[in-house]
């Protein structure tokens, strides 16, 4: 859109061009309008972008670096040939004026005051950082030649002592050199996994439709492992005539202890009170929530039934005989 952007100017008609030279002359303004108010002392206001986090001396409050403000800008100095430059301006949560100024050999910003600089510079000597050569460093490099010669004996000797270093970095970066063998094998690590989950889901909505159940079964654990070997399934045959299966659980630690069979722990036998006893496990359908705990039983349970349910809905055999005729 810039090309269909009106660039005519109105040229009054005792405009002059040798005269005037310019509109912004004719008119008696400057170009940079409102920036340019303090140009005739050496200011001008731009737009600053703090460098560094500081702290306000007069409201105490953070300001975080690159909170823009409008600065005046004026040149204070010369450092060798770069300009020194002092930026001056307000706090926008008080009153207070910030003074900060360019450091041509530091190749940063120092503040003159109304804050002070929060902490976060580090030694690079100390961090073992390559250090920018100093000038007159630089001029004895040039013009001394033993100077120079020591310099490169404390540089073998400083390459020397960090050759270890820089070879275990090398190997630790070996290992992650090639990318496609890394992602290929974690693709089908996930993969396998994914379809391990599809599997288990599978299973847990086969059995929850077979239970009848609408409760979420949690995965197994060895505790249930253990817990659903203790359990023995059967089929109560008192109840035949009727064609109902009363499966019971019956924990094998107990039957052992008490020494009695399972017809007599679910009939109520010899040992317990009166007769008919209620049984110690009852139907699985009737402890939803425990089977929802205990997927390992619940599974192991289920199995039991559809064992010892078969041939129920077998179509009866017609009579026998036994006279023959």
């Amino acid at each position: 859109m810039g090309e269909r952007k009106g660039t005519n100017k109105y040229y009054p008609p005792d405009f002059d061009p040798a005269k005037h030279g310019s509109l912004n002359k004719y008119h008696g303004s400057h170009p940079l309008r409102e920036r340019a108010r303090k140009l005739s002392q050496g200011i001008l206001v731009i737009r600053f972008e703090m460098p560094y986090n500081i702290w306000c001396d007069g409201c105490k409050n953070h300001i975080g670096m690159g909170v823009r403000y409008n600065a005046e800008k004026k040149k204070v100095g010369m450092y060798y040939t770069t300009p020194i430059y002092r930026f001056r301006m307000k706090c926008h949560l008080c009153v207070n004026y910030i003074e900060m100024q360019t450091d041509p050999a530091g190749c940063d910003y120092v503040i003159v005051s109304g804050a002070r600089r929060k902490e976060e510079r580090w030694d690079m000597r100390d961090n073992e950082q390559v250090l920018p050569t100093e000038r007159e460093e630089k001029e004895k490099l040039e013009t001394d030649p033993m100077f120079r010669l020591e310099h490169g004996v404390a540089d073998q000797a400083a390459l020397r002592r960090a050759v270890p270093t820089l070879a275990s970095l090398q190997e630790a970066q070996s290992a992650w050199k090639d990318d496609f063998a890394l992602n290929s094998r974690l693709r089908r690590r996930f993969r396998e996994e994914k379809k391990t989950l599809r599997e288990e889901e599978e299973e847990a909505a086969a059995l929850q439709a077979k239970a009848g159940l609408s409760i979420p079964l949690v995965r197994e654990a060895e505790e249930d492992r253990r817990l659903a070997a203790l359990l023995n399934l059967r089929g109560e045959a008192a109840d035949e005539e009727d064609g109902d299966l009363q499966p019971l659980l019956v924990p094998l630690s107990r039957r052992r202890q008490s020494g009695r069979s399972a017809e007599e722990i679910g009939s109520g036998g010899s040992g317990t009170e009166g007769k008919g006893g209620p049984p110690l496990l009852s139907h699985p359908s009737s402890h939803p929530h425990w089977f929802g705990h205990h997927p390992a039983a619940f599974r192991r349970g289920m199995r039991g039934i559809s064992g010892a349910g078969e041939g129920r809905n077998d179509p009866p055999q017609p009579p026998q005989n036994a006279g023959g005729g």
